[in-house]
């Protein structure tokens, strides 16, 4: 049988496999990075103050973002961040069943 958990998405709860989840969350985390190097490359040639369009800090960062080993590196570095945040959770779980502590 498939593990299922509860993705929340636009307030509502949907029933999903665990495997769909974990590749959402990686697919918005390569896509989040993809945005930030957008910012900074064509936010560098701006603050540099050449005379670059805009078109070609995008066409820059299109260069950057469909070189392979940039793009593998991006998924590898998702991929072990969502596991490790899964790990690190279940890790929180085990200790605090065998006995919380009061504060």
């Amino acid at each position: 049988m498939v593990e299922t958990t509860i993705l929340v998405v636009s307030g509502k709860k949907l029933t999903v496999p665990r495997v769909l989840k974990r590749t959402l969350q990686i697919a918005i985390a390569v896509g989040l990075t993809a945005a930030v190097f957008l910012v900074v490359i064509v936010g560098n040639g701006v603050l540099v103050g050449r005379q670059t369009s805009l078109q070609a800090g995008i066409n820059v960062w299109l260069a950057f973002i469909k070189r392979p080993d940039i793009l593998a590196t991006m998924v590898l570095t998702a991929f072990v961040t969502v596991l490790f945040v899964y790990w690190q959770r279940n890790q929180e779980r085990r200790a605090g069943s065998s006995g919380r502590t009061q504060s």
